[in-house]
């Protein structure tokens, strides 16, 4: 359960590849073409990861149990070989095809017609460990179907929203609050929504928040081309992968660099997936306590960028920062390597959206601290091997 990953084969078949980060691919491209809002974004990618790395698991353990650190076979796969490999990649695509084409009814026949694909990817026909892996992961896949169609994140806010001095007002007529869902959703790890709630933010008016208002004036009058292309290139709004979508792209680059096994893949698609779904779902709560007013609202004269338009939702903390630093506390801890590079990416991120002028420095520290608190809640439940990731 130690989150730090070390390759345990030499590779695989290149026409046969990950499984796992074809299947992402997949849900990345489709929540981009279906306009997917970024509040809504993280909870597909974690359906789907969350059904691979269980249905890999018990596929695996119905086949014999092909661990990780067992002996290798010689052929790069660990024990098993290439049932092992064929084992993995079924479940994989078994559980995902179920997951997908719940989400995305109108790709269903492509998504067997892939499944098809990843069947016959290593030649010689298909291979009955693949069969079987495939009727395990369709059968895991399904019980992560009846979660989803339980799972409460359809539900319409059910309150009210409040108006009055230094609360944020809803671009709309009437009003709405996007990702009002949120926080009556079902979380994959955290107790409650609240449970990593910030603290109160600075009083409208106080001398706090009027040097950090007065600082996102400054940026607005006077923003340059690189801060415009900082806040064009963070502002992942629908049409886009996401903020969720663009992590997941970036461990599927180090996994791939890094030659791990499907196994491993899964395990930390899984990982960081649930970690900014219940990110988003921690912040949201903060959103909806404190109803937070937005820079621009504060202060007229201060311009939001094209690119990143006017988000309507409250404030504090910043929703983006959640998710970017839930996902970079766990990357940073199955990839220490790679910490200082996420880290200045992360503060990259939030600083895009005071550029953008749609967030106070009080917004980007909150929402960062309570995405690597959710983080490290996360890693710890997981390493317990009696989490939601544990089959049982």
């Amino acid at each position: 359960t130690d989150a730090t990953i070390t390759a345990s084969r030499a590779g695989v078949p290149a026409s046969a590849g990950l499984g796992s980060s074809d299947w992402l691919d997949l849900a990345i491209t489709a929540i981009a073409q279906a306009n997917t809002a970024p509040t809504n974004a993280a909870r597909p990618l974690a359906l789907v990861s969350v059904a691979q790395y269980l249905s890999l698991q018990e596929a695996e353990a119905a086949a014999g149990g092909t661990d990780e650190g067992a002996t290798g076979s010689g052929s790069g796969l660990g024990r098993g070989g290439r049932a092992r490999l064929e084992t993995d990649r079924g479940a994989v695509a078994g559980a995902s095809a179920v997951v997908l084409s719940f989400l995305f009814p109108n790709r269903a026949q492509a998504i067997e017609d892939m499944v098809a694909a990843q069947a016959h990817a290593v030649p010689g026909g298909i291979h009955p460990a693949f069969t079987a892996g495939e009727a395990i992961g369709r059968a895991v896949g399904a019980q992560i179907v009846t979660r989803a169609q339980n799972d409460r994140f359809s539900q319409p806010f059910p309150g009210t929203i409040p108006t009055g001095p230094g609360l944020w007002i809803s671009n709309t007529n009437p009003a709405t609050v996007a990702g009002g869902n949120l926080p009556g959703a079902q979380p994959w790890f955290l107790t409650s929504a609240s449970q990593f709630r910030p603290g109160l933010p600075p009083a409208v008016g106080s001398a706090a928040f009027t040097a950090d208002l007065q600082e996102i004036r400054a940026l607005s009058d006077g923003r340059t081309a690189a801060q415009i292309q900082t806040a064009a290139f963070w502002a992942l709004n629908a049409g886009t992968p996401t903020a969720s979508g663009f992590w997941i792209q970036f461990a599927t680059n180090e996994i791939k660099q890094r030659g791990l096994s499907e196994r491993e893949a899964t395990h930390v698609y899984a990982v960081i997936s649930t970690t900014m779904a219940d990110a988003l779902i921690g912040c949201w709560d903060a959103k909806m306590t404190y109803w937070y007013i937005r820079p621009w609202q504060a202060d007229p004269g201060i311009t939001t960028t094209a690119a990143v338009g006017r988000p309507n939702h409250p404030s504090y903390p910043s929703g983006h920062s959640c998710v970017s630093a839930s996902a970079g506390e766990v990357l940073s801890t199955f990839f220490p390597d790679k910490r200082a590079q996420v880290e200045a990416m992360v503060a990259e991120a939030g600083l895009s959206r005071m550029y953008g002028g749609i967030h106070y420095r009080f917004d980007i520290v909150a929402g960062q601290e309570l995405g690597r608190n959710v983080a490290r809640y996360v890693i710890e439940q997981d390493a317990s091997g009696t989490s939601v990731l544990t089959p049982h």
